[in-house]
């Protein structure tokens, strides 16, 4: 049996089905905003695309964990 998915790639199929876009496609978004602080990142997509805390902040974790 696989493992759980374990952090904030545990969100993503809630992510697509609640909101119906691909995780790329808001890892895009984030990567192409002019903001960098993960709270200023949380707050855009909160405010801008009607995602919930939870969603928002596991986007921007992964998507800023991607580059350490």
């Amino acid at each position: 049996m696989a493992d759980a998915v374990k952090g904030p790639a545990s969100y993503f199929p809630s992510i697509e089905k609640k909101y119906g876009r691909p995780i790329a496609e808001w890892k895009d978004l984030i990567r192409s905003s002019p903001l960098t602080k993960h709270m200023e990142l949380v707050a855009w997509l909160k405010t801008e695309h009607g995602l919930g805390h939870g969603h928002a902040n596991a986007l921007v974790a992964d998507t800023l964990a991607e580059g350490k």
